[in-house]
């Protein structure tokens, strides 16, 4: 199916208000993420890559300081890492299941890591970019959602450990801050738990 491009902006041109849209409303309601490993083609065509990677970095971000950078990650690149991962994997606290989870790496379509890499700021601290990047990682999920496709974000223990980051190319004073794995499912997820209001929101007059 043809979709319309997504409406490009030069700097300064006004933006469309907001209207109240039902379908929004809905996809919000009904986005959840997905296990990685039962992610399977297709996947978003390089088209809808685009639009994914356009609309996720429209996201929060004080100070315009884009503190966060993204590398989408081919199946050949991903089976390579894995492959390096692996030996890193039998020195983790649980091998067995540090081995098992790399096949995360290798199950979706489309990877995208995103590594929030703070910026030198006098004005904005640098938890308010590493929130940014977070941000970054939710909005490509709902671009996922919005094209049709599942989607997990996720780290794992090679999220952090610093051998595994030397691998991945995350540079000193970055984090990875998720892989983003889009895809299919076979079948509808179920709903999780959810938080009920009255016990995480407090309004005050």
């Amino acid at each position: 199916m043809t979709r319309p491009a997504l409406p490009r902006f030069a700097l300064g041109d006004p933006l469309p208000p907001p209207t109240a849209s039902d379908e929004l409303r809905l996809r919000l309601a009904t986005r959840r993420s997905a296990p990685a490993q039962a992610l399977t083609p297709p996947g978003p065509s390089a088209e809808e890559l685009e639009d994914i990677l356009t609309l996720g970095v429209r996201s929060p971000d004080h100070g315009k300081l884009f503190p966060w950078r993204l590398v989408v990650l081919g199946h050949q690149t991903r089976t390579e890492l894995a492959g390096l991962l692996t030996p890193l994997a039998a020195l983790q606290p649980q091998p067995d299941k540090a081995k098992a989870v790399l096949g995360k790496l290798t199950a979706a379509p489309v990877t995208i890591l995103v590594v929030s890499a703070p910026v030198p700021s006098h004005k904005v601290p640098e938890w308010e970019q590493q929130l940014s990047a977070g941000a970054v990682c939710m909005n490509l999920e709902h671009a996922a959602h919005a094209l049709g496709y599942a989607s997990s974000w996720i780290t794992d223990w090679y999220s952090y450990d610093p051998q595994a980051l030397d691998i991945l190319d995350v540079e000193g004073g970055e984090q990875v801050a998720g892989f983003i794995h889009i895809g299919t499912l076979s079948e509808a997820p179920l709903e999780r738990p959810r938080p009920e209001l009255a016990d995480k929101v407090t309004y005050r007059p």
